[in-house]
């Protein structure tokens, strides 16, 4: 696909207020598709037709497989998602008129209804302990943020200097969508943002700036975080935080609008037994 297309589908996604990270996404699946397609049929890919559309999931379930590179049903629908946003784009800019993948056409998928929560307090509290020992401040206050207040990491890496109060203990943050929401902040994110702010020395209207950008990048963060364990993320900690919120007596609704949850199915997930709960039950029958 030529090269001004795709800029223009990059605009397209950001206009309908897709995350950077999601258009990325979006963007790496169609240009793969469209490597496969050249691949496949020696010419470049000007349109979408439904007949290429279902060879390529047939090659994505199959073939893949016999290389060794077997996808998950999820990992499929991602990348046909993908393909389905950038054939409503052709629509929208004229190159094409129907629309040739629908909703029928993605793999059925068994829905694990296991709570994604892997850690416990104990493992929390080790993990922020390790990291204030070593001095860092910063990825001490970002931990503390993710585990007690349930953000994604994209959300708290775009939180403003003044986008919290202290005083009403409120913090705003802009989640999916561009739809904003009220967080609110417990004594703990408080103080590790009070100490974090002692010793930040950044020139950046971002709360989590770096001396090389004025947002730290999500990578530079996952890095730190695998110095210090090899279970605990970002979005595990966001896994924690809904299962601990509903534990201490939060109702679903609650959770759902603290975690920016658009669908309550799931902050209904985290009332469920963990993984491992249920490996345990299934050695008592």
């Amino acid at each position: 696909m030529e090269l001004h297309i795709m800029n223009q589908f990059v605009n397209y996604l950001k206009d309908e207020a897709k995350s950077e990270n999601t258009i990325k996404s979006y963007v790496a699946h169609v240009n793969e598709y469209c490597s496969w397609f050249q691949e496949s049929y020696g010419i470049s890919c000007k349109k979408f037709f439904r007949e290429n559309i279902l060879d390529y999931k047939s090659y994505l379930l199959n073939v893949k497989k016999h290389q060794g590179k077997n996808l998950n049903g999820k990992t499929v629908n991602s990348k046909l998602s993908s393909l389905h946003s950038f054939n409503k784009f052709l629509i929208k800019v004229n190159i094409q008129e129907e629309d040739v993948i629908s909703k029928a056409d993605f793999v059925r998928v068994q829905v694990d209804y296991a709570n994604p929560c892997e850690i416990t307090k104990k493992d929390v509290e080790h993990f922020r302990q390790l990291i204030l020992e070593k001095g860092d401040k910063r990825l001490y206050a970002l931990v503390t943020l993710l585990a007690y207040g349930g953000l994604r990491i994209s959300e708290a890496l775009n939180i403003k200097l003044n986008d919290y109060s202290f005083e009403g203990k409120e913090l705003m943050v802009k989640g999916k969508g561009g739809k904003q929401r009220i967080v609110y902040l417990n004594s703990k994110i408080i103080n590790a943002f009070k100490e974090y702010l002692k010793v930040r020395d950044y020139d950046s209207e971002y709360l989590f700036a770096s001396r090389e950008s004025d947002k730290v990048d999500r990578s530079v963060i996952n890095k730190h975080f695998k110095k210090y364990s090899s279970k605990i993320t970002p979005h595990m900690l966001r896994h924690y935080y809904c299962t601990a919120a509903l534990e201490s007596g939060y109702s679903i609704h609650e959770v759902a609008n603290q975690a920016g949850h658009r669908d309550l199915k799931t902050s209904l997930i985290y009332t469920n037994p963990s993984r491992e709960e249920m490996k345990r039950k299934a050695e008592l029958l």
